[in-house]
């Protein structure tokens, strides 16, 4: 499989890993891939290649999504939607606006989500929700002493999300999947509620988990 990582900032690094150790052939994708900051993610992230988004967009049967909110628009159209066409894109981002000495909040929410937005702005890809409820060090092969955590995904195509599923295994997670892309609406605060969370107890190791009878 090869998969585009569209974002190469800490959430990027830790997905991208993650592919390469389940044997994909990684592009990550940036705005300029002959900067010095690009070219140092062939050391930092062994085994990826490197591209502008424009190229990982057409190398990757598959992508993921995972840059800053503020710069999402811009990245995907530097991709152009056409290369994602009919490809499954996972979106990890959070619609987050940043204020100083204030928690982040959100951008969008209540009736509509940056999951929304972006499954907008690739009309033509199948858009999943996922990875966005937890933090960089827990994506991939997360150790907690209860077991697995889960990982709540929303899309609209069946099929898509089956594959995402199927990734979401090999990393050690337990998929709950909560239907069409509308859900980021719910999924998207659970990011403020793990971060509430982070900055009131100093601890950033933690993850969501569904009880069921």
């Amino acid at each position: 499989m090869k998969i585009a990582v569209l974002g190469t900032g800490v959430v990027g690094k830790a997905l991208a890993r993650g592919f390469v150790g389940i044997g994909y052939d990684v592009m990550m994708g940036t705005r300029d891939a002959k900067s010095e900051k690009a070219i140092a993610l062939l050391n930092e992230v062994p085994g990826v290649k490197i591209g502008s988004f424009n190229e990982a967009a057409k190398f990757g049967e598959m992508a993921v999504l995972c840059t800053l909110w503020s710069g999402t628009e811009s990245a995907l159209k530097m991709a152009d939607a056409k290369n994602l066409a009919g490809k499954v894109v996972i979106d990890a981002t959070n619609p987050l606006v940043f204020a100083p000495n204030a928690p982040p909040s959100l951008a969008l929410g209540h009736t509509d989500s940056g999951g929304e937005q972006v499954q907008r702005w690739l009309h033509e890809s199948k858009v999943v929700k996922a990875f966005n409820i937890v933090g960089n060090t827990e994506m991939v092969k997360p150790e907690f002493p209860c077991g697995p955590p889960d990982m709540f995904i929303a899309g609209n195509d069946v099929d898509a999300k089956a594959k995402v599923t199927e990734i979401l295994t090999a990393f050690g997670w337990n998929t709950v999947d909560i239907g069409g892309i509308e859900g980021a609406r719910v999924l998207e605060p659970l990011t403020i509620l793990w971060v509430l969370y982070g900055m009131h107890t100093g601890a950033w190791r933690h993850a969501y988990k569904m009880l069921k009878k």
